[in-house]
């Protein structure tokens, strides 16, 4: 499972965000999206975990927390959608 965390704020990092996220379990991989125009981050990240039971823990702990003055939104990530062509 990927964890989508929405709300963040600019300034965080994959090692803030890995920070953060160890204290529930390995984390196996952090993105944090860029904006291709103007090279910023676009204000949210997916996470994962090794467990599954950890990445639950982490959502229900996490979605509403104020981290970095902004209120995160942490859910599980949608798949996505295939584009048309």
């Amino acid at each position: 499972m990927t964890i989508y965390v929405g709300n963040l704020s600019y300034r965080a990092t994959a090692d803030d965000l890995t920070e953060v996220f160890a204290e529930y379990g390995a984390v196996k991989r952090v993105a944090l999206p860029m904006d291709r125009e103007t090279g910023r981050m676009r204000g949210f990240a997916f996470v994962e975990l090794e467990e599954d039971a950890h990445e639950d823990t982490a959502i229900s702990e996490l979605d509403g927390a104020e981290w970095m003055g902004r209120q995160l939104k942490v859910n599980k990530a949608k798949p996505r959608e295939a584009t048309r062509a």
